[in-house]
């Protein structure tokens, strides 16, 4: 762990274009102290640390690796619909949470006669399952019409926007890369 802060220590110290000596002066640590930190040679006080994540302007956190996540399991009971600011669709996170995680899946309620979003594209690729109701997909100007039970994939570099025609919701489960929450 010492020779994993140190690294940490001299590969931002460099990122911010600072020298030793410059860290120094920030710190009031010596030049000499903070090469034998940097090198692994010395262990450090906590009140140092600190001084040096100030000086750094990052949180002293930031020196150590961040705890593993292994929320593998979503519990139905543990659901919660939220929206998006900019969206009249209701969002489910169904995705576990743990370190490393590529995909995110959502459970999405569009309203009666509801786009969902606006044309976009963006970086990833998408996989929509039809759960309930009825789904317009326009990709790159042609229309796909799903129906309960129906699926689509394709990369979300292509234009696209959904639409439910109907007047009565529809419900989706959504598998999106990159990572959006």
């Amino acid at each position: 762990m010492l020779t994993e802060i140190a690294g940490k220590i001299r590969n931002l110290r460099k990122e911010k274009d600072l020298t030793l000596k410059d860290l120094s002066i920030k710190t009031g640590l010596s030049v000499s102290f903070l090469s034998q930190v940097e090198n692994g040679y010395s262990s450090l006080a906590i009140t140092s640390l600190k001084k040096i994540a100030e000086a750094l302007n990052v949180p002293m956190n930031y020196f150590f690796k961040p705890p593993e996540i292994h929320n593998f399991l979503v519990k139905a009971q543990e659901e919660k619909a939220f929206k998006i600011e900019g969206s009249n669709s209701e969002f489910i996170r169904i995705s576990g949470d743990f370190t490393g995680r590529k995909i995110e899946s959502l459970i999405i309620i569009i309203p009666p006669e509801q786009m969902h979003g606006s044309k976009s594209s963006h970086p990833g690729e998408e996989f929509v399952y039809l759960l309930e109701g009825a789904l317009i997909v326009n990709l790159a100007g042609n229309d796909y019409l799903l129906k309960a039970g129906d699926s689509i994939q394709y990369p979300s570099t292509t234009d696209h926007s959904w639409t439910n025609p109907l007047n009565q919701k529809t419900k989706l489960i959504s598998i999106v890369t990159p990572l959006i929450f």
